[in-house]
C-alpha cells in the first residue's frame, strides 16, 4: 500500500521495528519528515501498561501536529507483542497535514505489521490521549450503538429474508437515500485532485461516526489503478482518466464505485448504495465535473478499452438497408396463367 503518498519508513525506524519485538520499548512516537515515516521519540518500559499510559502518552503529542503514537501492551498473540495504534489528529491542525497522515497510516500498519496491532484510536483532543481517554474508546466499542431509522429497516429486512440472494446486481435500495458529511481530510483531497495534485482520490464510509473519510490519494499509472480497488470492501474513488479522442486530447473524471459483492456486509452494500447520489452531489457542488459514473464488482474491469468505451460509447451510425426476405426454398418454377377469353 506504499502507493497511497509513497511516504514509506527510513532505516532508523525499520531498525526500532525490529528492536521493539523485544518488549523493552514502551511506546513510539512516529512522525512524517522529509517525506518519510520517522521515529520522533520512543521510550521504556517501566510499569504495566496501564501504569505507563498516562505517564507517557500525553507528553508524546504537540497541540497542533499530528503524528501516530505506537503504544505495547501486555499481551501477546502467536507473533509477539500486541501494540495499540493510536493516530493524533488535532482539530486545529492544518488540513493538508491531517490528510497527509489520514492517507498514510495504511502504509504505517504495513511497514510495522497489521498483525501486532491488537487496536486502533483516533485522537482529536488531549483528554481521549489518557488511560481514562483509551477506556471511554474500548467502552464505546463494546457497548451496542443506538439504532438509526435505516439500522431498524435493515433489521427487519434481515429478519424476513434470510434467503435473500444479495449480489452485486442487488445494488439498488429500497430504502431513501441518506447523505453523510464529509470530512475536512476528504474535502481536501476533492480540491486536490480538482487542482491536480493528485490523480486518484479514494474514500471509505466509516458505518460507526457516518461519516465520509478519505482513504487514499495519489498519483498512479492507469495500469495501477485496478490494485487500488480493495476486494473485501466497498469504496468510492475518483480518477482522472487522460486519454485522446478524435484527435483531442482530455482529461476526464471518473467517479467509480466498486462493490465487491459477497465479501461485503449486507448494512456495508446498503449504505454505500444510498451514499453514492448524495456524495456525488457534493463533489459536484465543489465544482468537480464528473464525466462518467462507474460501478463494478472487480478492479480488473478497470482497463483502458473499458474506461474509453465508458465515456465514448461505440454508436452505429450505419445500418444496414432493409432487405427483403427471401421467399421459402423449393417453391418450383413460377407458373403462367393465361387469361381466357370467350370463344
Amino acid at each position: 500500500m506504499s502507493h497511497q503518498t509513497g511516504i514509506q519508513a527510513n532505516a532508523e525506524l525499520k531498525k526500532h521495528f525490529n528492536k521493539c519485538r523485544e518488549g523493552k520499548i514502551r511506546v513510539m512516537k512516529i512522525s512524517i519528515e522529509n517525506e518519510q515515516l520517522t521515529l520522533a521519540k520512543y521510550l521504556p518500559t517501566k510499569g504495566s501498561w496501564e501504569q505507563d499510559f498516562d505517564k507517557y502518552l500525553p507528553g508524546m503529542i504537540v497541540d497542533d501536529m499530528p503524528c501516530y503514537l505506537l503504544y505495547r501492551f501486555d499481551t501477546t498473540n502467536s507473533v509477539g507483542h500486541e501494540w495499540l495504534l493510536l493516530s493524533w489528529s488535532p482539530d486545529d491542525s492544518p488540513v493538508r497535514h491531517k490528510m497527509l497522515y489520514a492517507s498514510t497510516k495504511a502504509t504505517l500498519k504495513q511497514e510495522f505489521g497489521s498483525a501486532h496491532i491488537k487496536d486502533e484510536m483516533h485522537a482529536t483532543t488531549k483528554s481521549e490521549v489518557s488511560l481514562r481517554g483509551y477506556k471511554a474508546h474500548l467502552s464505546g466499542i463494546s457497548a451496542p450503538a443506538p439504532l438509526t431509522e435505516r439500522e431498524e429497516a435493515l433489521k427487519e429486512l434481515q429478519q424476513s429474508e434470510h434467503s435473500t440472494n444479495y449480489g452485486t446486481d442487488s445494488r439498488q435500495s429500497t430504502i431513501g437515500g441518506v447523505s453523510f458529511p464529509i470530512t475536512e481530510a476528504a474535502e481536501q483531497g476533492v480540491l486536490d485532485l480538482q487542482r491536480g495534485s493528485y490523480n486518484y482520490v479514494q474514500f471509505r464510509i466509516d458505518l460507526e461516526e457516518e461519516k465520509i473519510h478519505l482513504s487514499k490519494a495519489a498519483n498512479i499509472s492507469l495500469v495501477n489503478l485496478p490494485e487500488q480497488v480493495p476486494s473485501d470492501q466497498a469504496r468510492y474513488h475518483l480518477f482522472v482518466f487522460k486519454h485522446s479522442h478524435e484527435g483531442d486530447h482530455m482529461a476526464s473524471i471518473v467517479f467509480i464505485y466498486s462493490m465487491p459483492g459477497y465479501n461485503c456486509s449486507i448494512k456495508e452494500r446498503m449504505m454505500y448504495s444510498s451514499c453514492k447520489g448524495q456524495f456525488l452531489d457534493i463533489i459536484e457542488k465543489m465544482g468537480l465535473e464528473v464525466a462518467k459514473r462507474i460501478e463494478i464488482d472487480d478492479g480488473k474491469e478497470l482497463t483502458e478499452e473499458f474506461l474509453y468505451d465508458e465515456i465514448h460509447p461505440k454508436r452505429n451510425l450505419h445500418r444496414p438497408a432493409f432487405a427483403k426476405p427471401k421467399g421459402p426454398p423449393n417453391r418450383g418454377a413460377k407458373r403462367i396463367t393465361k387469361s381466357q377469353t370467350a370463344q
